[in-house]
């Protein structure tokens, strides 16, 4: 069984965040980058880490800005062998439960258009598109700006925890068990 370790990250992970980042995005940001999303206390920079007869390895993150009252996601990323098994879920309910301790009352976000797997994802979780970012990325594709609203809300608060029981017992099928959620 592989154990799965959420939880946020510090310096001492940054080669790991740098690698995962060019993996997924081919260098998004910088290591500079994500020293300031480090050292800022309005970012929470959460990792997942997977445990298994090789060691621990660094296969997903996720970023979050805390903007007046709102949660901005710059960053949900899962190493390519790991996708489609609900990691990448794990890591968005972290944070938007990150966003609601701090009492954050929506969130946003900017997603490709083409990315039909992280709109899916996030429709799931009631992100609704309110505009568009035309050749927002550096290859020309243009970007969603996805937000959802009431993470306050007692109502979200349920679907959290249901979604959050609903994702561990699959996770838990997978093979995965989780050692720590934060």
């Amino acid at each position: 069984m592989t154990h799965l370790h959420l939880k946020p990250l510090s310096v001492e992970d940054l080669p790991y965040i740098v690698e995962l980042d060019r993996t997924c995005f081919g260098q998004l940001w910088t290591e500079a980058g994500y020293q300031r999303e480090l050292e800022s206390p309005n970012s929470h920079l959460l990792g997942l880490f997977a445990t298994d007869e090789n060691g621990v390895s660094l296969v997903g993150l996720g970023c979050l800005w805390a903007i007046l009252d709102e949660a901005h996601l710059t960053i949900l990323a899962v190493l390519p062998p790991y996708r489609r098994q609900g990691l990448g879920r794990l890591l968005l309910q972290a944070l938007l439960r990150s966003a609601r301790q701090r009492g954050l009352e929506r969130a946003t976000l900017e997603v490709s258009t083409a990315n039909c797997a992280a709109r899916s994802l996030y429709e799931q979780f009631g992100f609704r598109e309110a505009g568009r970012r035309q050749d927002y990325y550096p290859n020309g594709e243009d970007a969603a700006i996805l937000w959802l609203s009431g993470i306050q809300n007692t109502v979200f608060l349920q679907k959290l925890e249901d979604w959050d029981r609903q994702l561990l017992h699959r996770l838990k099928q997978q093979g995965w068990q989780i050692l720590k959620t934060c």
